[in-house]
């Protein structure tokens, strides 16, 4: 059994989003190369919104990447940086990446917000677009 998760976060200003870009890349490259991780695929919208979907060997793989390395230093950040951040996380069988139609309806449907400074209502609201896949 795999665990899966996604977050769903919205830069609320260009004049973050240099400093989110670069805790990104380097939060996605920790993310690759942790033990116990079996994907990670990012999406990328014209609105400053940010899609991460990544599968783990189990919950206890992605916690340990999730509280350590630049990740764990990262996350403060996002709360004053973003202001829409969404997060689901469920078992699979499968090891691989739900596509994105899978990741939106289960962050629709059993996500949860995360704390932001300044919300939005579509945050407050769980408003959440389906990704903008081409």
């Amino acid at each position: 059994m795999a665990f899966v998760s996604v977050t769903r976060l919205r830069v609320r200003s260009p004049e973050f989003l240099d400093a989110f870009i670069v805790d990104a890349i380097a939060a996605d490259e920790q993310a690759r190369a942790a033990p116990g991780n079996l994907g990670v695929e990012v999406l990328g919208e014209v609105t400053n919104a940010y899609w991460t979907k990544s599968v783990w060997v189990d919950r206890a793989a992605m916690r340990a990447f999730m509280t350590s390395g630049h990740h764990a230093e990262t996350m403060p950040r996002l709360r004053g940086w973003c202001d829409e951040a969404h997060v689901a996380h469920w078992d699979q069988e499968a090891e691989a990446l739900p596509t994105w139609a899978e990741a939106h309806r289960r962050l629709v449907g059993e996500g949860r917000r995360s704390a932001v400074d300044a919300p939005t209502a579509a945050h407050e609201s769980m408003d959440i677009p389906a990704p903008a896949v081409a």
